[in-house]
């Protein structure tokens, strides 16, 4: 019986441990000395916690496409604000102001979400360390 109360315990802490882990802080990933723009097409929608992710197709100065991965805020944090799943129907393009990552991939933080119709959304994520644009602090 004890042995297997400790098995659960160990059980229970590793559990804990990984999803502790798989949270970071803004500084960790991300350069904020690195701002980027991204103007391209959706291409995937993962809205998840603990942060969500759009996939867009950005065109480079020479023609090619790179698919970039964005990191946003937390879903409810985003519907929060009024951002919502179905602003993203596939294809849809779109404007991203955010930060680069630092291991120099194709990934980004949003700060920010911008829609053909004008619709601006910040879409950053809060407590992180992650930038906040002025007016939304």
């Amino acid at each position: 019986m004890r042995t297997l109360a400790i098995a659960l315990v160990s059980v229970g802490v590793l559990l804990v441990a990984a999803t502790g882990s798989a949270h970071h802080s803004f500084s960790a990933e991300f350069d904020i000395e690195k701002p980027i723009t991204l103007e391209g097409k959706l291409t995937e929608l993962e809205w998840v916690n603990p942060h969500g992710w759009i996939h867009m197709d950005v065109e480079n100065p020479d023609g090619t496409v790179t698919n970039w991965a964005v990191e946003m805020g937390n879903p409810t944090a985003l519907l929060r604000r009024g951002l919502r799943r179905g602003d993203f129907p596939p294809g849809i393009e779109f404007v991203v102001e955010g930060y680069e990552a630092k291991d120099g991939s194709p990934t980004a933080n949003a700060i920010t979400v911008k829609f053909p119709d004008g619709r601006d959304f910040f879409a950053g994520s809060s407590g992180t360390g992650a930038p906040v644009p002025p007016g939304q602090r």
